[in-house]
C-alpha cells in the first residue's frame, strides 16, 4: 500500500527568515503547492516558479527535497531546497542557485 503523502496541498508562508511578511504577500499571499506527481509551484513576493520534488528518507528524518526555475522580477531564476514537517506546519530551507538562501516557516491551508 503506498503511503499517503503528508505534503500535498497548498502552504502559506507564515515567516521567513530575509524576507518580512508584507514582501511575501506583495503580490499575493506568499504559498507553496505540492501536487500528486512530485511537481508543484510557489510565489512569494516578486518571485514565483515551478518546483520539482521528491521525499527522501536519511536516518530517521523523512523530509521534502526539491529544486525549482522561475522569475525573481523580470529575471529568470532558478535553486533548490527542502522542507519537512515539524508538529502543524512546515519548516525548510529554500536557495536561489549562487545566490541568496532563507529558512522559512509555512502553514497549511485548511
Amino acid at each position: 500500500m503506498k503511503k499517503i503523502n503528508p505534503y500535498l496541498g497548498k502552504w502559506r508562508f507564515v515567516e521567513m527568515e530575509m524576507w518580512d511578511q508584507e514582501y511575501i504577500d506583495m503580490e499575493t499571499e506568499g504559498y507553496f503547492l505540492f501536487e500528486k506527481d512530485e511537481s508543484g509551484s510557489f510565489q512569494f513576493g516578486l518571485v514565483q516558479g515551478q518546483i520539482d520534488y521528491q521525499i527522501e528518507k536519511t536516518r530517521e528524518i523523512e523530509r521534502l527535497e526539491f529544486s525549482w526555475e522561475g522569475r525573481d522580477e523580470n529575471d529568470e531564476a532558478t535553486g533548490r531546497g527542502w522542507a519537512l514537517i515539524k508538529n502543524d506546519h512546515l519548516e525548510g530551507r529554500f536557495y536561489f542557485h549562487s545566490g541568496d538562501n532563507s529558512w522559512f516557516k509555512a502553514k497549511k491551508y485548511r
